[in-house]
């Protein structure tokens, strides 16, 4: 990691600016890998900074403020970046120089906020990003214009081309030579409706006096957004690339997780080579190889997921997506913003939780974290591909469709559609009389992903999962195996070796809660350290099950377990994980962003009771049908 503390005079200059102006892909393009990324003191809001040089060789830190529409602070995402612009942030040092960034191809409503932070007296200067898509679409910007309209240094950039970051930083570097200005925002006053509109309006002549637009629109984001936002076709096309992208979670990944497999299999033969029989080789081959490789090797799916992801933000779909599932959320309870927020908890249910910032109303906000965990997040990928790997036939349906992935698909259906009707409960139950949100939403122009933005989004979320296979998983995977091989069996036992293990007596211990929903001993075993982390009820049962046949010849564990387990208990465990209760990640941020122990309770308590409830229907009726 580079040291990214600032010589000489620790120079601080911070990004400011609204959502879908491009400012998270200028901030990738200043700072490259030199960037780290941690929360504000005392709140979960994320916070992102990173090193860079300017021309004139002073090194400075990046900040990357949250976006914000505004400095009247709606959300808490909203209020970091006002109290940083207002140099009130505890423990923080108003930044040096305020660089507001805006869409070149969308400068309304970004002058607004320039005019807002300009009243705050700081010392900033405004980029245009994008500029080279502003050119392309026939917008003509007169920069001196511009620059005497506002006061202000204006420069353009490209963040996504080599050297389009240029001209920004010989422009940060005279501003940082000019005389410091003195804070004097301690006299600003939060604009009042009437004030908001005259700083529109003085916008307005601004954008006229400088800025020469087209005489027709953007003819192509136009002609997508009429069959994209259709009522009818636009909801079909949404459907259809949510199911592509289950669909590549299960089968575009399977040649890499293969390799993956392969190679931590050579490492555990290797290392049998190398270790005398024992409790240090079976740490080393069960515990540590096979604990950590049997997570690890779902690493290419959870990348998958976030590539899609990623792609769709880039591309400018996501606000279409949230547009469109308005209608439907607003139904069950949910504000439209809270679509992104749920989209994001495919991925991980924390960032999910976090991105909630995003919706004003507290009460919708409330709503949506506490559906947000329902979401398909890719801890449950590994139960989830294990499970149907070992259970569900690999064959197509209708010659080209996967029945595996169909499976995963509608697991992940099942996870939307309950949080659908959770938060219709909610509504009518916990949050009586509340009334509705406007749904206010910027539909941002499309534009082509940014390859590096999209590589550098992957390599930053693969490297969370690596390290927390390295760090939780690990810690975790040790303490099963210590659970399943203390103590030893005594002399002339009979049973296998692992019936004897404190696992197992906190296993049998379990049973009598466990078996009227089909789950044994050893799955009682793997759900406790899911509560940790998701997905070590894999490389929990992997080891109970190694070490239970450990004199036998190894066996793959899906193969294992379809020769241990019922279909009725694999749906079971299936459907006890659309439901399961959450990591002690999750629950921290829940308790951290409502600031309630309560809120956090409800959520594991009903949760618990959902993940019940649902394999013991599914275990019960599974039989019913003679699949028990």
């Amino acid at each position: 990691m580079t040291d990214l503390t600032p010589a000489a005079r620790g120079l601080r200059v911070a990004l400011v600016g609204r959502p879908n102006c491009g400012k998270t892909a200028l901030f990738n393009a200043l700072t490259g890998s030199r960037q780290k990324v941690a929360n504000y003191p005392g709140v979960t809001v994320e916070r992102k900074e990173g090193a860079l040089e300017t021309p004139a060789g002073q090194q400075v830190m990046l900040l990357d403020l949250p976006g914000t529409y505004s400095l009247r602070a709606r959300s808490p995402d909203e209020v970091v970046t006002r109290d940083a612009v207002l140099g009130r942030l505890a423990g923080e040092a108003p930044p040096d120089l305020f660089v507001c960034v805006g869409d070149a191809s969308n400068l309304r409503l970004c002058l607004r906020l320039v005019l807002e932070i300009k009243r705050t007296g700081q010392p900033m200067l405004l980029t245009l990003n994008m500029a080279d898509i502003a050119r392309h679409r026939g917008i003509e910007i007169d920069l001196p214009r511009l620059e005497a309209e506002l006061g202000l240094p204006v420069v353009t950039s490209v963040a996504v081309r080599r050297g389009g970051t240029q001209a920004l930083l010989e422009k940060i570097d005279q501003a940082l030579a000019l005389p410091h200005q003195p804070n004097i925002a301690a006299g600003w006053s939060e604009p009042d409706a009437a004030g908001v509109r005259a700083l529109q309006k003085e916008a307005d002549r601004i954008l006229r006096a400088a800025v020469r637009l087209p005489a027709e629109p953007n003819t192509t984001t136009a002609r997508l957004d009429r069959v994209l936002l259709h009522p009818v076709a636009g909801l079909a096309i949404l459907l259809a690339v949510l199911f592509l992208m289950f669909q590549a979670v299960f089968t575009w990944a399977a040649p890499v997780m293969e390799l993956i497999k392969a190679g931590f299999d050579a490492l555990g033969g290797y290392t049998d080579t190398l270790l005398p029989d024992g409790l240090l080789k079976s740490f080393v081959h069960e515990g540590l190889i096979g604990g950590v490789g049997s997570v690890l090797v779902f690493l290419p799916q959870i990348l998958v997921l976030f590539l899609f992801i990623l792609l769709l933000e880039d591309f400018g779909y996501m606000s279409r997506a949230a547009f469109l599932m308005d209608k439907i959320m607003g139904g069950a309870g949910l504000h439209g913003r809270a679509f992104i927020p749920l989209l994001s908890s495919f991925a991980c249910a924390v960032p999910g939780i976090m991105s909630t910032r995003v919706i004003d109303s507290r009460r919708d906000r409330l709503a949506t974290i506490l559906v947000a965990p329902l979401m398909t997040c890719s801890a449950r990928i590994p139960v989830y591909t294990l499970i149907i790997g070992a259970f569900i036939p690999d064959r197509t349906v209708a010659g080209v469709l996967s029945l595996q992935g169909l499976v995963m698909f509608g697991l992940y259906g099942a996870g939307i559609g309950s949080a659908l009707a959770v938060s219709f409960l909610l509504k009518r139950l916990v949050f009586q009389g509340a009334a509705p949100e406007p749904f206010m939403l910027e539909l941002p122009d499309y534009k082509r992903p940014d390859a590096r933005n999209v590589l550098q989004g992957l390599y930053q979320r693969g490297l969370i999962f690596v390290t927390r296979a390295g760090t939780t998983i690990l810690a975790m995977m040790c303490v099963i195996w210590v659970l399943a091989t203390v103590p030893r069996p005594p002399e002339g036992a009979t049973q296998p070796a692992i019936e004897y293990s404190l696992a197992a007596q906190i296993g049998h211990a379990m049973e009598p809660v466990l078996a009227p929903i089909g789950f044994n001993w050893q799955i009682g075993v793997a759900l406790i350290p899911g509560m940790a982390a998701r997905e070590v009820a894999v490389a929990a049962l992997g080891t109970v099950y190694a070490i239970e046949n450990a004199e036998e010849a190894p066996e793959q564990l899906g193969s294992l377990l379809a020769g241990k387990w019922s279909i009725a208990t694999a749906l079971a465990l299936l459907a006890w994980y659309v439901f399961a209760p959450q990591c002690a990640a999750t629950l921290s941020v829940v308790k951290r962003e409502t600031g309630s122990w309560r809120w956090m309770w409800f959520l594991f308590g009903y949760m618990l009771a959902l993940a019940y409830t649902a394999a013991l229907v599914t275990f019960q009726l599974a039989r019913a049908f003679g699949l028990g």
